[in-house]
């Protein structure tokens, strides 16, 4: 299976994200990392861009998709199986909702769903259950989007946020690739 996986700014979240990474590379499969421009370079509390982005082209020996010049060939080309967007974020979520390509990412989705392939969606957001909520009711209406069961990380202190259980985004990955939804996405 050949992956496009992509990163949006949900830095906190990339440690597993990168984990899931190594897992599908270790399976077999080819990985293409993506970031969106933010992702790829920022500097946060949770590490340095340039480290993120050595990390990732020394797991899958690939380059990173970074700009949407970049991203464009995704879908003409057909360079993906299934497309994964881990994090993703509240604001990735709005623009994919409401069809605004204006980064490296909304532009490999907007490509590769010229196929009618699958893209797999990792939500986490501090604002899922606030105004995030009708973007993700609206994605989850629409075909070729799958996503990897989410639920909430923090109620007491953000009780607004949810973030995908990243244990379950291989799984998603493979029912997806098959056209199947995951049964439970709430958790």
């Amino acid at each position: 299976m050949k992956i496009g996986y992509c990163l949006t700014g949900s830095f906190c979240t990339f440690s597993k994200a990168i984990a899931q990474i190594e897992g599908f590379v270790e399976s077999g499969y080819s990985v293409t990392p993506i970031m969106s421009e933010n992702a790829y370079s920022t500097d946060t509390r949770f590490g340095k861009a340039k480290d993120f982005q050595d990390r990732l082209v020394q797991i899958t020996g690939n380059s990173i998709i970074h700009t949407i010049p970049m991203a464009e060939p995704i879908g003409p080309k057909g360079m993906f199986d299934v497309l994964v967007v881990a994090p993703c974020t509240g604001n990735t979520l709005a623009k994919l909702a409401n069809g605004i390509v204006d980064t490296s990412v909304t532009m490999a989705v907007k490509s590769h769903l010229r196929n009618n392939r699958p893209v797999v969606i990792g939500v986490s957001t501090n604002d899922a259950l606030g105004a995030a909520a009708k973007n993700i009711g609206t994605l989850l209406n629409y075909k070729n989007y799958y996503f990897v069961p989410f639920g909430m990380d923090d109620c007491v202190n953000k009780p607004k946020s949810m973030v995908c259980d990243f244990g379950q985004l291989s799984d998603t990955v493979l029912l997806a690739y098959d056209g199947n939804e995951i049964k439970k996405k709430i958790i």
